[in-house]
């Protein structure tokens, strides 16, 4: 068994396959339409999206409306990293459990995802002048 997909709901597909494609620069999927979308590398893993009618985002870390799951990806410089993702429509958290380690961010559509800094990064920081 091998992991081919992951999905999230949302009530825009279009859009969010829209904002990490151009977040992390995979391609869109060739065969997008309005109610299922996709980024994909080629022979990788797909992130995708669908159109759920009523869709509620969540509300982290409140769990009226738990996260259900969230991303996590390792960037070079993490304030970089969250300025970029900032101007194309991410949201900073409000709660950041520790902002020393790891920002947490939304999608536009309520997801939240974390970005920390990649080991390397982090070791390059912290080793001697």
């Amino acid at each position: 068994m091998e992991l081919s997909a992951i999905t999230l709901d949302c009530a825009d597909p279009l859009a969010l396959a829209d904002f990490y494609h151009r977040a992390t620069g995979l391609p869109l999927h060739p065969r997008n339409h309005g109610e299922f979308a996709a980024v994909q590398r080629v022979g990788g893993l797909m992130l995708g999206f669908q159109r759920v009618d009523g869709y509620r985002p969540p509300r982290w870390p409140g769990q009226e409306q738990p996260q259900q799951l969230h991303l996590d990806f390792d960037v070079d410089d993490l304030a970089e990293a969250e300025a970029r993702l900032l101007a194309l429509g991410a949201a900073r958290a409000a709660y950041q459990p520790d902002p020393e380690r790891f920002v947490v961010l939304t999608d536009p559509a309520g997801h939240p995802f974390c970005l920390s800094p990649r080991k390397s990064a982090v070791q390059r920081n912290d080793s001697p002048k």
